[in-house]
């Protein structure tokens, strides 16, 4: 058995980049067809968006903008050319947010992670996502069908008549969040059921700490965790390296600064911007508000797409103060105004009873003179006054925070 989904995923970087963006025009052209994309990017020639300097040159769309979107133009917030009807299934999410799956097999790409993570065609699944409006349980179900396993449509809860199931079928692996694999394989301990015949699992949509991981090695699982997401399906997997996660085919991923479309330094953590080439239902530069880091080179298990280190936290930091709302694109547009300076971070605490906020700057070369323009600068862009701390290059830490509100 190969040790990789296809030849795709072992391609010379180079030449990944190249096709990806020889592509993306065609799919721009039909993204426009729909009425919110033709808006958005009026003026822009889909013929000259070829590399990723003329991608982040577009506007994101920041999913938090779509339940509002999608409310003002139903279903879709305007952004697919097709009716509904066009589609396999239709789904919504919290928000809420609508979203189709397409008709064609292995909708949510996600065949390639449940091979990364050691499902093999003709394995038996467990699939304990919830089937019910949301997506989550089609996208591991098409998944696991498309690699060509059995799927038992079990959902979460109800452990006693998954027993039975497992039992029954024996399935060799498992589909879940990590929690709900614990909350299995305890009860099962606990009632003196037989669930051994699970030997991997792939989770997702729920933090897997290592204390976590270690555990459900221990019962003799290898689990690997996937992120994606209910718009785009499978965005990244963990492969048997362990090293990071590796990009999904067929997808431009950016980390881009908070509140801005501009991508960080190689290494810094930013927000995951993506771009999915998908003519049917494409998304251009989706801001998912999640925070993460690329790291360097290639992953050991031979797959050569880009990695990311995985979830680190949420990038929308927006928050109140004084009773106004502080955000990070107007922290954002202090470092535009000011770029002599590297990372900047706003700390919000209490003194007494009032907030205070407090401006963390990188700079090479402090100097009163500095510290009193970013002081103005604060002031004008966000309305509040505030203090201002110059420290040196790199005393801000790479985390991607770029408002830190510290009032307990």
């Amino acid at each position: 058995m190969t040790d990789h989904y296809d030849a795709r995923e072992t391609r010379d970087p180079a030449q990944r980049e190249a096709e990806l963006f020889a592509r993306l025009p065609d799919v721009l052209r039909r993204a426009v067809a729909a009425p919110a994309y033709a808006d958005r990017l009026r003026g822009v020639d889909p013929a000259t968006i070829t590399s990723r300097a003329a991608l982040a040159r577009l506007p994101v769309l920041r999913k938090s903008e779509l339940p509002a979107l999608h409310k003002a133009a139903p279903p879709f917030g305007g952004f697919v050319a097709g009716p509904p009807g066009s589609f396999a299934r239709l789904f919504t999410s919290p928000g809420p947010i609508f979203e189709p799956e397409a008709a064609q097999g292995d909708a949510w790409r996600g065949a390639r992670a449940l091979f990364a993570a050691g499902f093999r065609p003709g394995d038996v699944v467990l699939n304990t996502f919830s089937y019910h409006l949301t997506p989550g349980g089609f996208i591991f179900d098409t998944s696991a069908r498309a690699l060509g396993c059995a799927v038992i449509p079990a959902g979460p809860g109800n452990t006693e008549q998954q027993f039975e199931l497992i039992e029954a079928y024996r399935p060799i692996g498992y589909s879940g969040t990590p929690d709900f694999l614990k909350i299995l394989l305890d009860a099962a301990a606990s009632a003196g059921r037989d669930v051994s015949s699970i030997k991997r699992a792939l989770v997702s949509g729920a933090a897997f700490p290592k204390s976590l991981q270690e555990e459900i090695k221990s019962r003799g699982i290898e689990a690997y965790q996937a992120f994606g997401t209910a718009d785009l399906g499978m965005v990244a997997f963990e492969t048997e390296a362990r090293d990071g996660m590796v990009v999904n085919e067929d997808l431009i991923l950016e980390i881009v600064r908070p509140g801005t479309g501009d991508p960080v330094a190689a290494g810094d953590v930013g927000e995951i911007v993506v771009t999915s080439l998908d003519p049917h239902h494409p998304w251009i530069r989706l801001a998912l508000g999640d925070l993460t880091a690329a790291l360097p080179g290639l992953s050991p298990c031979g797959r050569t797409n880009m990695r990311i280190k995985g979830w680190m936290g949420r990038a929308d930091q927006t928050t109140k103060v004084k009773g106004m709302f502080v955000r990070p694109e107007q922290i954002a547009e202090i470092g535009k105004r000011h770029p002599e300076l590297g990372r900047l971070r706003l700390v919000v605490t209490r003194s007494g009873e009032t907030d205070v906020m407090t401006l963390k700057a990188e700079a090479a070369s402090a100097s009163a003179a500095l510290q009193s323009e970013l002081t103005t600068t604060l002031r004008t862009v966000t309305k509040l006054g505030g203090n201002v701390e110059l420290v040196g290059a790199g005393g801000l830490p790479n985390d991607g925070k770029v408002i830190a509100d510290e009032r307990s």
